[in-house]
């Protein structure tokens, strides 16, 4: 079954955690020194926060599956977009390994498509094997969304 994803930028995450715990009526499932998760069945979501030097406000949205059969599903819906497709593949990104794809709505929001694969102690940085970036950088982590397409937007 698919889960509708969303992250958002924060300035300040404990306050975050606590507004958004307070909206969910939960504490999030994952939490990290620059990072939160919720994962919701009501409604089905994937809630992530992130600190970001740069502001708050949505990174992207996605569509997370729980089967490689529903990867291939969404990835083929990805193809009749009009639309480039990033194919990131396998990558560390979020405090998990996952594997995914991304692509740019007409208004440039950027969205991915994901099945994560196991957890990860550390944030990330882009495809397996690729030196981590810092979080608090100037510019934010790949896995917040692909250089490539982050320069279109």
């Amino acid at each position: 079954m698919k889960r509708l994803h969303v992250h958002v930028g924060v300035t300040d995450l404990d306050q975050s955690i606590r507004f958004y715990s307070g909206l969910f009526a939960s504490e999030p499932t994952v939490t990290k020194n620059d990072y939160a998760k919720w994962m919701l069945d009501d409604p089905r979501v994937n809630f992530a926060i992130s600190t970001r030097p740069d502001g708050g406000g949505v990174r992207h949205l996605g569509i997370q599956v729980e089967t490689p059969d529903e990867l291939a599903e969404v990835y083929a819906r990805l193809q009749t977009a009009d639309a480039p497709v990033f194919e990131e593949g396998k990558t560390t990104c979020c405090y998990a390994k996952s594997e995914k794809s991304w692509i740019n709505d007409p208004q440039g929001v950027p969205w991915e498509t994901f099945l994560t694969t196991a957890e990860s102690t550390t944030y990330g940085g882009g495809a397996e094997g690729a030196a981590p970036e810092s979080h608090a950088a100037s510019k934010p982590a790949a896995c917040c969304g692909p250089r490539e397409l982050e320069s279109a937007v």
